[in-house]
């Protein structure tokens, strides 16, 4: 272990590249954004796929594997259709997005026109499709499934001994660690080095491992009051933290009004639309009660500010950014 000694339990987040080997029915995770989805190997493009996007293998053809992606998409982004064998076909120009689940994380986008099959099971405004084609062996690695071990002696196997932990692995090979994804790197783990996985979303693992620190170095956090929550960590277990208090350090970036397109902001109210948490990138809704509007009005934008919130909804409807409720706003810099 390099520059991580100092850290205790410490939540992560790695890309766990797999090492099983090409096969029928496999599942493979693709390995660049863009990825070209072919009708036919060599033939027209009809998608393309996102990097850490998860897709069944079939069929192989030189350096080309028959894949399927199967998906959510918006019900009023698809029609009746147009060729034999299928049951929809995308009608938005130019194109539009294939999820994982609705509001999920982006499997590929597809172009007018994409020809889809309807898997029998909808939700509200989404439909679930899938359809095969082509992708090229070199875009893709193999995804890490888990696989049951059963013994030969004729003995009936105690379940819990024959099913290995998927949440138990270990580092393939020395692994850059990372505070968010794509944000700044936090040490790295030697390989072999066991870690637990907490949770996954698109080509990124959050994963812990277990090290000692000295107790004076430690602050503990506030009564009632989580540190170290990710944004990442809300969009893939929403449900787990709603109605958690969080401390966060945010970007402040503007003051809007909640609309139609913002369902989980009630319809008028003013809201924080902020950076972060720190390192992450991404955007977070920061609903501002009337008590917390002169504080937040003397903001200048791209103030780093350091936030108590309340979580309202993990992962947005429509973006899926997070919801939370300001609580208090302590240091803003």
């Amino acid at each position: 272990m390099q520059s991580s000694r100092a850290l205790h339990a410490l939540p992560v987040l790695l890309c766990l590249a797999s090492v099983a080997p090409l096969g029928a029915q496999a599942r493979y995770r693709v390995t660049n954004d863009g990825e070209p989805f072919h009708q036919k190997p060599e033939g027209r493009q009809l998608a393309r796929l996102a990097r850490g996007a998860i897709v069944s293998g079939g069929d192989a053809q030189g350096e080309w594997l028959r894949v399927t992606i199967e998906g959510w998409i918006f019900a009023a982004s698809v029609g009746p259709a147009a060729r034999p064998g299928f049951d929809l076909q995308v009608t938005r120009d130019p194109d539009e997005n294939l999820r994982t689940e609705p509001d999920g994380a982006l499997v590929a986008k597809l172009v007018r026109g994409f020809q889809l099959t309807r898997v029998n099971e909808e939700r509200e405004r989404w439909v679930r499709v899938r359809r095969d084609g082509w992708v090229k062996r070199d875009g893709l690695a193999p995804a890490a499934v888990a696989t049951r071990t059963v013994p030969d002696t004729g003995a009936r196997a105690d379940s819990a001994a024959a099913t290995p932990d998927p949440t138990r692995v270990q580092a393939a090979r020395k692994t850059t660690l990372y505070r968010a994804p794509d944000g700044p790197t936090a040490g790295a783990i030697d390989p072999d080095a066991p870690v637990r996985v907490l949770s996954r979303t698109g080509e990124w693992t959050r994963v812990q491992f277990e090290g000692w620190v000295k107790s004076a170095d430690l602050a503990a956090a506030p009564p009632g009051v989580l540190l170290g929550v990710s944004a990442a960590e809300l969009r893939a277990d929403p449900e787990r933290f709603r109605g958690q208090v969080l401390r966060w350090t945010l970007q402040y970036i503007a003051l809007q009004t909640a609309d139609e397109l913002r369902p989980d902001i009630p319809a008028g109210a003013t809201y924080m639309l902020a950076r972060g948490p720190s390192p992450e990138r991404g955007f977070v809704y920061v609903v501002i009660p009337e008590t917390r509007r002169a504080t937040v009005d003397r903001l200048t934008a791209l103030a780093t500010i350091q936030v108590s919130v309340r979580v309202r909804a993990g992962r947005s409807r429509f973006l899926g950014h997070p919801v939370v409720d300001l609580i208090s706003l302590e240091s803003p810099t």
